[in-house]
């Protein structure tokens, strides 16, 4: 179920290109957040309370507006390959934090698979003319620190409210802190909008961030978080598979190779290895009862 939230958001980048108008991302993002998370708490109808107003403040700007502006700049920065094989840092950095905040054992099969999955999304979407930007790194590693902060923090602080009410926080926090960045840097919204891009904002808002992001809390409450991040990797994958079905982009050999690299990482990521059971001691017999079993 929890594969299920990156799956939709790698339909993010289908919905934007042939569906919203274009130059407007942080727009996007504020549609994509605000209206879904008031939603959400207008349905549970409970709002923070105590350590929670904070809380909600800070996952819901690592999780959502923080994150969004970073991706923001460095989408204008930097090729989208180039963003996305830092991106794919997020399960090794999770693991990382997950060890110092969470004491969770680092493990080798870990960064081993972490390495492969960075590998597999760069055989996946990085070209070799791909131009480098410092400022556009900068913002796309910033963005895998601060969604891996997230995930390892939404651990940390188990909430006591309902999943939908807690996503509903974070989606407003996060929508909220974005607002006036998108103002600033972009202006108001565009005057009129077509029945396109009424539908595409409509989606990111119902599907991308209305059912993908209680999955993805939930899988934050249920999963390890270097799990959670991991599955982040499918994301690319649904990406270059969507623009191959329905945009007709080409699909190399080597990047065939990287989604099934990117696939097998993520699946060995996921191998828990069980503990081995304990000889059961034999059963204590007095000496009557050994005496009694002989006849």
């Amino acid at each position: 179920m929890t594969a299920l939230a990156p799956a939709v958001w790698g339909s993010t980048y289908l919905v934007t290109t042939e569906l919203l108008p274009p130059g407007r991302p942080l727009l996007a993002g504020v549609i994509r957040a605000l209206p879904a998370g008031l939603a959400l708490v207008a349905v549970t109808r409970r709002l923070p309370r105590g350590s929670w107003w904070w809380r909600a403040l800070v996952l819901g700007a690592l999780n959502i507006g923080a994150f969004f502006a970073l991706i923001f700049v460095a989408a204008y920065r930097l090729p989208g390959g180039v963003a996305a094989t830092l991106g794919a840092l997020q399960p090794l950095l999770a693991a990382v934090l997950a060890a110092g905040l969470l004491g969770q054992r680092l493990t080798t099969r870990t960064v081993i698979t972490g390495a492969a999955g960075v590998a597999g999304v760069s055989l996946l979407v990085l070209r070799a003319d791909a131009r480098l930007d410092a400022l556009g790194l900068a913002a796309a590693l910033g963005s895998a620190v601060v969604m891996a902060t997230g995930v390892v923090l939404s651990k940390r602080w188990a909430s006591p409210a309902p999943l939908l009410a807690t996503t509903g926080w974070q989606l407003v926090a996060g929508g909220l802190l974005l607002l006036p960045v998108a103002l600033f840097v972009e202006g108001p919204p565009p005057a009129s909008l077509t029945g396109e891009n009424l539908a595409g904002y409509a989606y990111l808002a119902v599907v991308g961030a209305g059912l993908a992001y209680p999955l993805w809390f939930r899988g934050i409450r249920a999963l390890p978080p270097t799990d959670v991040t991991f599955l982040g990797l499918l994301s690319p994958v649904v990406a270059t598979a969507l623009g191959w079905l329905a945009l007709g982009q080409d699909l190399t050999p080597a990047q065939s190779l990287g989604g099934l690299v990117v696939l097998a990482s993520l699946v060995v990521a996921q191998i828990r290895r069980r503990p081995r059971a304990e000889a059961a001691p034999l059963p204590v017999r007095d000496d009557a009862a050994a005496v009694s079993s002989t006849r």
